[in-house]
């Protein structure tokens, strides 16, 4: 059981940036994602992809927002947990009961659901057993590149992540990239780089092929692709990569009672509270006349959020509006050390 005064339901921009509005008032947090590194959207969709409109800063990547996010919040050491869903809610005694797929439980008074546009979950092969590899040598993220070092990898997909990828892996392993359409749709850039490393012979293209069987007992040894004529080619590999794009699903959201509008929780403006006393929805995921699904927005939205925690968590306490630049309270828990 793990008791807090809010659980954070995704470590995207808008749900770190609530962690920190919920640290300067002296609120905890947990957070949960059921992707496997905070960034949510931003790093899944265009981790490399220039952002322009974040106040106070002309350009920046959706990687280096959330590393910055993370670093504003590293006073408050929250725990993160990753490659975890939350499954179910519950009220128990003013208190609501977080379960998630991974058996964890959760105690706290209040839930801000910043689950972006619900739960990403990769689009996958569909090849008879491949699921026994899946997570071992067929993936369908990267998480440490120097893993390909020296090996065959397969890397299927013909958007900006496949493209990319085959690319970069291409330095240090021997790269074959396998898409169903002759044309690639990611950027025309990448497009071009990968068919020069062809001409170079640093990289195969196989094209309009899709996977057709896997091979390998205690571990993966081959594929086998099929084009639209039915001809199958073999291909010794160690490793196979999917870039198909990811499903938004609303997930489990859709289960807990919350008033729901098509796929996002109406809310109101005051403090971004749903129809449920204590769970509040910030983010792309919530809903109101005028939203506009921008980044700030919701960091907006968030800090309203966050300071109605507070009631439900310090019941008899009250909650005194106060400027991080004048309060020592805030400065303390962000641990700014005063010059003599």
């Amino acid at each position: 059981m793990i008791k807090t005064d809010v659980v954070v339901i995704g470590a995207g921009p808008v749900g770190l940036f609530a962690v920190h509005q919920l640290g300067i008032i002296g609120l905890k947090a947990e957070v949960i994602d059921n992707l496997d590194k905070a960034g949510g959207q931003c790093i899944e969709l265009y981790p490399d992809k220039p952002i322009y409109d974040i106040p106070g800063i002309p350009e920046c990547t959706g990687e280096s927002l959330t590393k910055s996010l993370l670093q504003q919040i590293k006073p408050f050491k929250t725990n993160i947990h990753l490659n975890e869903r939350v499954q179910s809610i519950s009220k128990e005694n003013n208190e609501w009961k977080i379960e998630t797929n991974k058996k964890n439980v959760f105690k706290s008074p209040n839930i801000i659901i910043a689950g972006g546009v619900g739960s990403f979950e990769p689009r996958k092969f569909s090849a008879q057993g491949i699921e026994r590899f899946e997570n071992n040598t067929v993936l369908y993220s990267v998480k440490n590149k120097s893993d390909f070092k020296n090996k065959k990898v397969c890397i299927f997909g013909g958007g900006d992540s496949a493209l990319d990828w085959a690319i970069e892996l291409s330095k240090f392993a021997k790269v074959t990239l396998v898409h169903r359409r002759n044309e690639f749709r990611g950027a025309e850039h990448s497009t071009v780089t990968v068919k020069k490393l062809e001409k170079e012979n640093k990289i195969k293209i196989k094209t309009p092929f899709q996977l057709n069987s896997i091979e390998g007992k205690e571990k993966l040894e081959a594929i086998t692709i099929k084009d639209e004529k039915g001809n199958v080619e073999k291909i010794d590999t160690d490793y196979v990569l999917g870039f198909f794009g990811l499903i938004m699903k609303l997930g489990p959201i859709a289960e807990w009672g919350l008033n729901l509008d098509k796929k996002t929780i109406p809310v109101n403006t005051e403090n971004f509270q749903t129809n449920k006393e204590g769970i509040f929805a910030i983010g792309d995921i919530c809903t109101y006349p005028g939203k506009l699904k921008l980044i700030l927005s919701g960091f907006h939205e968030g800090a309203l959020a966050a300071r109605a925690c507070f009631k439900f968590a310090r019941p008899n306490e009250k909650y005194r509006f106060e400027f991080t630049t004048t309060s020592k309270s805030m400065q303390e828990r962000l641990g700014v050390k005063k010059s003599d």
